[in-house]
C-alpha cells in the first residue's frame, strides 16, 4: 500500500473507463491546498496528458500497491463540489449508465477567477431570514406546511389563474405558491431549489419571491445569466446561509445549505429533460436527491404529467388537491369544415365572444406553429402532405402562388397522398403570422401583436388587443384575459409522439390558467376524453387512464426504455449480458445511423440498477477493446456503444 496522504479523484473526462475513483499522491507543496471538493490537474499515464479533476475525499493510504503519481496543481482551492452535490451525480449517473463527471459539467457552472476574486474580498450580506413562516393558500389549512416540515413528497394541483402581487406585477398563482413554500422553508432556516422550464416562468417567480423574501436570499442560476454572474451566484449558494435557488432544470444540482424544499414547476415540460449525456430528466434527479437529503419534494403544476401519477399511484408521492381556487371556464367547439367569412377558422359561438371580450381587455389566441405559411394535409384523410422528392411538409408560400415544400422547394404540382391517393390539398394549420394579418382584417380597429420563439413576449398591459401566441410563449396579461381561444388542437394531435396528448393537455391548461376568472376558454376541433379532460379540469383522471393504457402496451412511463446503438456485432454483444434478467425484453435492432443499429431495451424499474450496470460495463468495453490491426491499414477507432436510458425521443 502506498502511503498518504492520497487524494481519491474523479477525472473530468467522457471516457467511460475514467469513471472511477482514482488515487494520487498529494506532494508536500499542496498539502494545504488540497481538500475535498477542490478542482485540480491530475497526469494520466497515457501519452503524458493533464486533465482536470475533483477531488472527492481524502485518504491516509491507497490500496493501489504500485508506484501513485502526484497531483500536478491545483486549479481553485475553493471546494466547488459538495459532497451531497457528489452524492446526487454518482446516484444519477449510476442510474442512467453515464458518467458522473457528464452530470456534474452541467451541476457546476465555468470557473471565471475575476468572479472568484471578487467574491473572496466582497461576500455578500444574505440578508435577514423572513419573519414568519408564510401560509400557504388555496389548499387544506396546514396541509403543505405539515408536508414541508416532515419533508414530504407531495405532487399539487396549481391554482389556474393569475393573481396581483403587491407590488402592481400580475404572476400566475403558481408562482405565488412556490414562492409561499420557500418562504416559509426559508424562515425555518432552511434553503431551497426552485427549478421552472425556462426564464419566462423565472421571471414570475421571481417577482412573486420579491414580495416574500429579501433580494439578497435569493440566486437565480440560468442559462441567460453572463457566465461570471452565474458563477458568483454559484459561489453565493456553498455558503453556510439559507438561501432560495432558482433556475431552469441543472438547479436541482446547486449547492444548498441545509436543504428544505426541492420543488419542480411544470415537470412534464421537455425543457426539464436534460439534453446533454446522460440524459438525466430534472424530475428523475429531484427524486434522487430528496431521498438522500430528506428534504421535501414538491411536483407543481396545471396538469400532471402521467410520470407523476404513476408515482402518485404507487405511493412515493401524495396528492394534494386544491381546496379552493380558480378553474377555467373550458368551452369545448366542433371544428367547422370551412373556414366562416373573415372568421380565420375560429367556430362562430368563440367569434362572438371574442369580439365581446376585446371591448374590455386583451384576447388570446393559441396556434400551433410560428411563421406565415400554412402546412397542407390531404383533403381526404388529413394525412399531412409531405414533398415527394425530399420528404419536406408542404405549404404555401407567403407570397401566394402554389404549394411547394418548405425544405427542398420543389412545387407539389402532381402530388398524390401516400394514405389514400387523393389529390386535393387543404390547409391544416396556419402560423402565427398569417393569424395575426388575419385577425387584423377582422378586427380593424384592435391591435394584434404576436409571441413566438423569434418575438418573445413577456407580459402584456390590459388594454384591449389581441395576442396571437404560439404554444408555450403566451404572455401573461394584467388581470388576465377575458377570452382565450386554442386554436390547432387537431394538428397538434397529429404529431408522431408517444407523449402528444399529454404535451398538448398542458399546453391547453397552461394557456388556460392564463384567463382571467371567468372568462371564456375555447377549445377548438377537439372532444374525446383528451377535450372533456380540459373542460372539467380533470387532468389527474385522464393521466390515470393514459397511465393504465400504457401499461397494458408496456410503455413508459409504466416501464422503463433505454436505446443502445452501435455496430450489429457490437450491438449484438452488448445485449448478450441483459438475457439472463428477468422481465427485460429488446425491440429491435433497426437501422439507426450509417453502418450503426439502434435496440430498444424494455425493462421494470426493479431491474433497472441491473441493467443500467450491464449496459454501462459493455460502454466500457468497447471502448477499451482492442483490435488487431488489418495490414496495409491504419487501425480504426474501436466501435463505441452509445447508451441512453429513458430516451425521451423514443417514438
Amino acid at each position: 500500500m502506498a502511503g498518504g496522504p492520497v487524494a481519491r479523484v474523479l477525472v473530468d473526462s467522457p471516457l467511460p473507463q475514467l469513471d472511477t475513483l482514482l488515487d494520487y499522491r498529494v506532494p508536500e507543496r499542496l498539502a494545504s491546498a488540497v481538500a475535498p471538493g477542490v478542482r485540480v490537474r491530475v497526469p494520466l499515464r497515457s501519452g503524458g496528458r493533464i486533465a482536470h479533476a475533483w477531488v472527492v475525499e481524502l485518504a491516509e493510504r491507497s490500496e493501489y500497491r504500485g508506484e501513485l503519481s502526484e497531483v500536478d496543481d491545483v486549479v481553485t482551492d475553493v471546494p466547488l463540489l459538495m459532497p451531497d452535490v457528489w452524492r446526487l451525480a454518482r446516484a444519477a449517473a449510476d442510474r442512467a449508465a453515464g458518467n458522473a463527471s457528464d452530470i456534474l459539467r452541467i451541476a457546476i457552472p465555468a470557473r471565471y477567477v475575476r468572479a472568484e476574486k471578487a467574491w473572496r474580498a466582497d461576500p455578500v450580506d444574505p440578508g435577514p431570514l423572513p419573519g414568519s413562516a408564510p401560509a400557504i393558500d388555496g389548499y387544506e389549512p396546514g396541509r403543505v406546511e405539515r408536508g414541508l416540515a416532515a419533508g414530504e413528497r407531495m405532487a399539487l394541483a396549481a391554482d389556474a389563474r393569475p393573481v396581483r402581487l403587491p407590488s402592481g406585477t400580475w404572476v400566475g398563482a403558481w408562482a405565488v405558491t412556490l414562492a409561499e413554500s420557500a418562504a416559509h422553508v426559508l424562515a425555518h432556516d432552511r434553503s431551497s431549489l426552485l427549478a421552472v422550464p425556462d426564464y419566462r416562468d423565472q421571471e414570475q417567480l421571481e417577482a412573486a419571491l420579491a414580495a416574500l423574501v429579501d433580494r439578497r436570499r435569493v440566486l437565480r442560476t440560468d442559462a441567460r445569466q453572463s457566465g461570471p454572474d452565474r458563477y458568483r451566484a454559484f459561489l453565493d449558494a456553498t455558503g453556510e446561509a439559507a438561501r432560495v435557488v432558482i433556475g431552469n432544470r441543472s438547479t436541482v444540482y446547486a449547492p444548498a445549505a441545509r436543504l428544505g424544499l426541492i420543488a419542480l414547476f411544470d415537470d412534464g415540460d421537455p425543457l426539464q429533460s436534460e439534453p446533454l449525456a446522460p440524459g438525466v430528466h430534472a424530475r428523475d434527479a429531484a427524486l434522487i436527491r430528496q431521498e438522500q437529503s430528506g428534504a421535501a419534494l414538491v411536483l407543481l403544476g396545471h396538469t400532471r404529467s402521467v410520470d407523476v401519477q404513476r408515482l402518485v399511484e404507487v405511493g412515493w408521492v401524495h396528492d394534494v388537491p386544491l381546496r379552493r381556487g380558480a378553474r377555467p371556464r373550458v368551452v369545448l367547439t366542433e371544428q367547422q369544415a370551412a373556414p366562416e367569412s373573415g372568421g380565420a377558422r375560429i367556430p362562430s359561438a368563440a367569434w362572438r365572444e371574442a369580439q365581446e371580450a376585446i371591448a374590455h381587455g386583451p384576447v388570446l389566441v393559441q396556434v400551433a406553429r410560428p411563421g406565415h405559411a400554412p402546412l397542407l394535409v390531404c383533403d381526404r384523410c388529413r394525412e399531412p402532405a409531405r414533398c415527394t422528392a425530399c420528404g419536406g411538409a408542404l405549404a404555401v408560400p407567403r407570397a401566394g402562388g402554389p404549394a411547394q415544400c418548405t425544405l427542398c422547394g420543389t412545387s407539389a404540382s402532381g402530388w398524390r397522398c401516400r394514405v389514400c391517393e387523393g389529390t386535393r390539398l387543404r390547409a391544416a394549420v396556419v402560423g402565427a403570422s398569417r393569424t395575426a394579418e388575419e385577425l387584423g382584417r377582422a378586427f380593424p380597429r384592435s391591435r394584434v401583436v404576436v409571441s413566438d420563439g423569434e418575438r418573445p413576449l413577456l407580459r402584456v398591459t390590459a388594454e384591449p388587443q389581441l395576442v396571437v401566441a404560439t404554444r408555450g410563449a403566451e404572455p401573461i396579461a394584467d388581470g388576465g384575459y377575458r377570452a382565450v381561444l386554442l386554436l390547432d388542437g387537431e394538428r397538434m394531435l397529429l404529431r408522431e409522439s408517444l407523449r402528444v396528448a399529454e404535451d398538448c393537455l398542458r399546453w391547453w391548461s397552461d394557456a388556460a390558467a392564463l384567463a382571467a376568472p371567468g372568462a371564456p376558454v375555447f377549445l377548438v376541433g377537439v372532444g374525446g376524453a383528451i377535450g372533456t379532460a380540459l373542460a372539467t379540469w380533470t387532468q389527474p383522471a385522464w393521466a390515470a387512464e393514459e397511465l393504465e393504457t400504457r401499461r397494458a402496451l408496456r410503455f413508459p412511463p409504466a416501464v422503463r426504455m433505454a436505446s443502445v446503438v452501435s455496430s450489429p456485432e457490437r450491438l449484438a454483444e452488448g445485449l448478450e449480458r441483459l438475457h439472463g434478467i428477468d422481465g427485460v425484453d429488446v425491440l429491435g435492432p433497426a437501422p439507426a445511423e450509417e453502418g450503426l443499429e439502434r435496440a430498444i431495451v424494455r425493462f421494470g424499474y426493479a431491474q433497472g440498477a441491473e441493467v443500467a450496470a450491464g449496459l454501462k460495463a459493455e460502454a466500457i468495453r468497447a471502448a477499451t477493446e482492442r483490435r488487431r490491426p488489418v495490414a496495409g491499414r491504419r487501425p480504426g477507432r474501436p466501435p463505441t456503444l452509445r447508451v441512453r436510458m429513458d430516451d425521451p425521443d423514443l417514438p
